[in-house]
């Protein structure tokens, strides 16, 4: 079942925010449904036989804007239905989006297990973090995660989260592997896998920029006007571990939409709402390639993104008897937008935590000294390793500890309103002690704070320096001015 709402500001109201789901559009663009949360059945789709660039399968089209196969209804009896929301760019606004859940809970008389977010979270802590967003200084803000970082306020739902292309990128750099940012609130790394029951989650942060890809992770705090774009540019390193995921995967976010994407739903809706995409939609070049490749490898059921700032749902058939995989595209948390999306999974009974996937955990033990560190391109080799000693090794120390995560633990002064910091301290390297007991766990190496790691066990060589950022890297301030989004 898939539950679709936004958050309204009403005059007559006296300006409080309600949930006004916005009606939905029928396939053929006219028919319109009334104004509530409803469920969609995702209807028989025509295929194509052009092939986009990026994806690679037929094309069915046109396509609902929501969508629910009625395979996904639990089809044991002792299966649960897992109520799992989905939100789009959360910019900081962890009150008003927990809040458009409460009241969805509320109205529709359900329990919500799980939110998950597709980047642009800004886990900003103070004012020092602030400094380390992409974003124009006129227009930022410290919004509310503070709250729950300092523990003014507790997370009313476990939250997972990538990073998008709007994030404290030195709080997250701390958690590369993946970790909690506030009590209740995992980041799942730059690239990672996660299980929640026996739901698995997968993810990758960042946008796709092709004179990055191949550089290592060389930018650290504080950032310059370069290295603050290319800290979120997703990397080859990154895309190389989750490629070797074998094991079904439920879920996937990423930040980007995957290159290709646009085919496999309906282009013309999507240009009416964006008409400035049009250009990059006709030229295939609208989404990242690196997640395109992903999802030709991993064909999860769904796949959730962001970023675009609009609502794109489509589905893709890997193949003429192969899996498929249900795309849905989300907006930001604004006034009347489709930002949040509420899906049924099946799933075995809670209660429900955050753990360590076992796989997850072979992968990054058995990349670990391969981590790319420099500026310097670097080419990793595309085949596949075999990690099953590693996961074999790691399947001992999971039955003698536990797939429990590490504890959640300060690491900067939160944020006071009323003692506030106008000229704040330069965000320096810090070592988490969530990351530091991490790899202790895999007994692994600290990288984080060294731009020359010593040795590696995966062929890797460097070449000459790419290209500097290019025009489009250039970011606009799209959480300001909403229908100026550009690329990023």
């Amino acid at each position: 079942m898939v539950y679709s709402c936004g958050l309204a500001t009403s005059a007559e109201s006296g300006g409080q925010q309600r949930i006004r789901p916005t009606a939905l559009t029928g396939p053929v663009g006219h028919q319109k449904f009334s104004p509530k949360l409803y469920l969609t059945p995702c209807p028989t789709a025509k295929k194509r036989t052009r092939h986009p660039q990026g994806l690679t399968q037929p094309l069915p089209l046109p396509l609902p804007p929501a969508f629910v196969a009625p395979s996904d209804q639990p089809a044991h009896p002792a299966l649960h239905a897992m109520k799992i929301a989905v939100e789009g760019c959360m910019h900081g606004e962890l009150d008003k989006v927990y809040d458009t859940m409460q009241r969805l809970e509320a109205a529709e008389g359900i329990k919500i297990d799980l939110l998950i977010c597709c980047g642009d979270f800004q886990a900003v802590r103070n004012e020092s973090d602030l400094q380390c967003v992409n974003v124009p200084p006129k227009f930022r803000t410290m919004n509310s995660f503070w709250k729950y970082y300092s523990g003014q306020a507790v997370a009313p739902y476990p939250t997972i989260f990538i990073g998008g292309n709007h994030e404290a990128a030195n709080y997250l750099w701390e958690l590369y592997y993946g970790g909690w940012a506030a009590p209740n609130i995992y980041f799942l790394g730059f690239a990672g896998v996660v299980k929640f029951g026996n739901i698995r989650i997968g993810g990758m942060s960042g946008i796709h920029k092709q004179h990055d890809y191949y550089r290592g992770h060389h930018e650290r705090p504080p950032y310059d006007n370069a290295t603050i774009r290319s800290v979120y540019h997703v990397r080859h390193y990154d895309v190389l571990k989750l490629m070797h995921v074998k094991e079904p995967l439920d879920i996937f976010m990423s930040h980007d939409w995957p290159l290709g994407i646009t085919e496999y739903g309906n282009r013309e809706r999507l240009l009416r709402e964006k008409p400035f995409f049009k250009e990059e939609v006709n030229e295939r070049t609208l989404g990242g390639e690196s997640a395109a490749k992903l999802l030709n490898k991993l064909k999860p059921p769904y796949w959730f993104s962001a970023h675009l700032h609009c609502r794109f749902p489509a589905i893709i058939q890997h193949g003429e008897d192969g899996p498929t995989t249900k795309f849905l595209a989300l907006d930001k948390c604004l006034p009347g937008r489709n930002f949040l999306q509420v899906i049924d999974i099946p799933s075995n009974p809670g209660p429900y935590e955050i753990q360590y996937d076992e796989e997850w955990l072979a992968i990054t033990r058995r990349f670990n000294s391969a981590f790319p560190l420099t500026r310097m391109p670097c080419t990793i080799r595309n085949e596949e390793l075999d990690i099953e000693d590693d996961r074999q090794w790691v399947r001992s120390k999971l039955n003698a500890r536990g797939a429990k995560t590490f504890d959640f633990v300060q690491t900067a002064p939160p944020y006071d309103p009323s003692r506030p910091v106008y000229n704040p301290p330069i965000a320096v390297p810090c070592r988490n002690p969530q990351t530091e007991s991490f790899l202790q766990f895999l007994e692994l190496p600290y990288l984080l704070d060294s731009s020359n790691p010593g040795g590696a066990d995966i062929n890797v060589s460097s070449s000459q320096a790419a290209p500097a950022l290019d025009n489009d890297d250039i970011e606009l301030p799209d959480e300001v001015e909403d229908d100026e989004d550009d690329e990023e």
